[in-house]
């Protein structure tokens, strides 16, 4: 086994460093290259693993099996080759600001509710959280709070190694049972966990921590949080969309909301003049064909359930068949058919295999739409 220095123990902020290759072994996912030192930390514990170069060759991943910490790359090197290696420091310190604020979330909770982190996982936009117990969005927001608030004393955090004396005596976070050397990670009046993932040195370069949703999981909660950059990224987003919606609604940026809900009454008193219209149109369109044989009726601009309205009218004013087509913005047309006590059944079969339609329902009444124009759907029903 190759044994490799673990330098972003002694440092986290080491991002270019000197190493010899120990070993190149050919495996599944490429080259498996150990080295004599590396600052490439491991996937592990929910923290994805660091990404960068060996000399000028990219690493797409580090692993750690067995007690060896292994570089994947897609070229061979030899052994006893000395090189640099350079981790990707805008992600490491992007995962560095993610757990450590984590870290103080899941501490306070801890604190504050007894409840445990039980599931914690990094991706590439969010941070995810899996508590055992349940927490309201108030709660939640009181927590974030409290989380900025330690992140803006700018406290050291504190890495050490207790003896197992002063171990069995501290309060610390822990998801398993440990045995030997136990790395605690301390943010002073926020959280004492048992972690061998990478931190910042100073609360304050976390930045930030913002919380974004909460919902039931198993028998607690699921928490999807940011921190550091990813907050000021977030922000941005928010407010260039805000700001895209002011400008449509034509309000001021902190007036959206008054203006959404403006245009949602305005929308729902159209919706009900709309309904109003089609009532009135489902009727006219009843009254005039009362009494007649099948009839057969295009109209522009009606919706699904408009289509199925006027067809249920005049169906049960004329003496056989109502067809009601309308078209759709891609060319196809919608279309609702009935007939009083009649079965469309084999006649419905027929067009959709004619006019390279789909849809059903019961026997009297069907609807679906059809991918064929105005001249096509007539020829058929002529004949």
């Amino acid at each position: 086994m190759v044994e490799t220095r673990r330098l972003y123990y002694e440092d986290v902020y080491i991002k270019i460093f000197p190493a010899q290759v120990k070993e190149c072994r050919k495996g599944e996912k490429g080259y498996e290259i150990l080295l004599d030192q590396s600052a490439f930390y491991p996937e592990g514990g929910g923290q994805p693993c660091d990404l960068g170069v060996l000399g000028d060759v990219p690493v797409k991943d580090v692993q750690e099996k067995d007690g060896e910490l292994i570089h994947y790359t897609e070229k061979p090197f030899e052994p006893g080759t000395e090189l640099m290696g350079e981790i990707d420091w805008a992600r490491r310190f992007d995962l560095m600001q993610q757990h450590s604020g984590e870290h103080i979330v899941s501490g306070l909770v801890h604190e504050k509710y007894g409840y445990d982190n039980v599931g914690f996982h990094m991706s590439s936009d969010v941070i995810t959280i899996d508590f055992s117990g349940v927490l309201d969005k108030k709660q939640l927001e009181e927590i974030e709070a409290e989380t900025n608030r330690k992140i803006w004393e700018n406290s050291p955090v504190e890495i050490f190694y207790p003896e197992k004396e002063e171990l069995d005596q501290l309060p610390y976070r822990s998801k398993k049972e440990l045995t030997g050397k136990v790395r605690l990670v301390r943010f002073p009046g926020a959280d004492l966990c048992a972690c061998c993932g990478t931190h910042v040195t100073h609360t304050g370069e976390i930045g930030m921590v913002k919380i974004l949703t909460v919902e039931n999981f198993h028998e607690g909660v699921r928490v999807t949080m940011i921190s550091g950059k990813r907050v000021l990224e977030y922000l941005n987003s928010i407010h260039e969309q805000n700001r895209q919606v002011s400008v449509k609604l034509s309000a001021k940026i902190g007036e959206t909301a008054q203006a959404v809900e403006r245009l949602q009454e305005e929308n729902y008193r159209l919706k009900g003049q709309l309904l109003h219209l089609t009532q009135q149109l489902c009727e006219t369109e009843a009254a005039r064909y009362e009494g007649t044989g099948s009839v057969l009726l295009f109209h522009e601009g009606l919706d699904g359930d408009s289509v199925r309205k006027m067809a249920d009218a005049v169906m049960e004013k004329c003496a056989g068949c109502c067809a009601v087509f309308s078209k759709n913005p891609d060319g196809s047309y919608k279309y609702a058919i009935g007939e009083k006590n009649g079965d469309l059944r084999q006649f419905t079969k027929e067009m959709n295999m004619a006019l390279n339609g789909r849809g059903g329902g019961r026997p009297f009444f069907v609807q679906g739409s059809v991918k064929a124009d105005e001249e096509q759907i007539r020829r058929f029903f002529e004949r």
